[in-house]
């Protein structure tokens, strides 16, 4: 498979910047093998059956993007430079891995200030990357983060526009409980209290699971063959109470419907050859292309995704990639709103 295989044309006017009101409201295009149907997400439960289980992501982004200056001991006093972090990893209680721009202006030992929150690079590594040592540690220096950072959205969203407070609340999904992730796990931002509620009293059952989402989801595939393409690890765990939650409601026929690539992604990791999951604490680099056979995801909810994405390649495996090619024509041709803050598809390889 070749990269070009995942390209499509995309009107720049459906790149959504702001998310509809209520979050519901949003439109749904629901697919299976043989027909598309337009719908909206508070109309879920329409095309759900009793005893069907949706898997939600409950990690909680938190403001990474930070905005500082580099100081460095230099003979003409010169050593101060504007920096932007996009912090990615935490590796210890006072350091993290980041993306730093420019990362030129860097070096081992640079000194940068946040407002009052100061960090020392302790490395530049490979692709931008740099581990940053901070002037504090553990919750301490969570609060820094929070006070000094903003929401880090993604580039597609931030090249149009700066985030703002209203970002806070937008980029953030009603179960967001773990603090970790860099960006959210958008197909959740669809869902509000109320529409739980009913989902629940038409007899539709929700687990949740933890990843926590990197920046790596926003990276470029820059290999012409997609077989080359190394994928980001991120961190994830199943507590054996979901993982038994999910084993039995595929044991007495429900379907398996994880909200969002994320949660598919660590389903999949954790679920045996015969389609059994198991509880699951760690990374997980799991790639998937065409081809890929499922083990347990019944179907998937989640947005419209970019062009020569990974994420649009998972889709594509999950529908194939003639079927998907369909769905993505008539979510343009019908001026669906695309990514993050955009509009929702429920996909079933089987029959709606």
């Amino acid at each position: 498979m070749r990269l070009s295989d995942f390209d499509f044309d995309l009107p720049d006017e459906l790149i959504a910047l702001r998310p509809v009101k209520p979050r519901p409201a949003s439109r749904l295009l629901v697919a299976d093998q043989e027909t598309l149907s337009d719908s909206h997400v508070h109309d879920l439960g329409q095309w759900l059956r009793p005893g069907d289980l949706l898997v939600f992501n409950d990690t909680k982004v938190i403001p990474a993007r930070l905005f500082g200056q580099r100081h460095r001991e230099t003979r003409d006093g010169s050593g101060i430079a504007k920096i932007e972090v996009t912090l990615i990893r935490q590796e210890t209680a006072d350091t993290w891995a980041a993306l730093a721009r420019p990362v030129r202006r860097l070096g081992r030992g640079d000194r940068i200030t946040f407002g009052s929150l100061t960090c020392q690079v302790a490395d530049v590594r490979d692709a931008g990357e740099i581990g940053l040592r901070f002037d504090r540690s553990g919750s301490e220096l969570d609060l820094a983060i929070a006070q000094a950072g903003v929401m880090p959205l993604p580039p597609y969203i931030a090249q149009r526009r700066a985030a703002d407070s209203q970002d806070a609340e937008d980029y953030q999904t009603i179960f967001a409980e773990k603090a970790g992730a860099v960006a959210a796990p958008t197909a959740s931002l669809h869902f509000d209290q109320n529409l739980i509620a009913t989902l629940e009293r038409s007899g539709v059952v929700s687990t949740k699971l933890t990843l926590h989402v990197g920046a790596g989801t926003f990276l470029p595939v820059k290999t012409d063959s997609v077989s080359d393409h190394r994928m980001h690890a991120e961190w994830g765990e199943i507590s054996p109470a979901a993982a038994e939650t999910m084993n039995r409601v595929r044991a007495s026929g429900g379907r398996l419907i994880p909200v969002g690539t994320t949660a598919l992604r660590l389903i999949e990791t954790a679920a045996d050859p015969d389609g059994v999951i198991h509880p699951f604490t760690g990374e997980t680099e799991i790639f998937i292309t065409p081809g890929y056979m499922f083990r347990a995801a019944d179907g998937l909810m989640t947005n419209f995704h970019l062009p020569k994405s990974t994420l649009l390649m998972l889709v594509s495996a999950l529908m194939g990639p003639e079927r998907l090619r369909q769905i993505y024509a008539h979510a343009v041709r019908n001026r669906y709103r695309f990514y993050s803050y955009g509009d929702s598809s429920l996909l079933l390889p089987g029959k709606a």
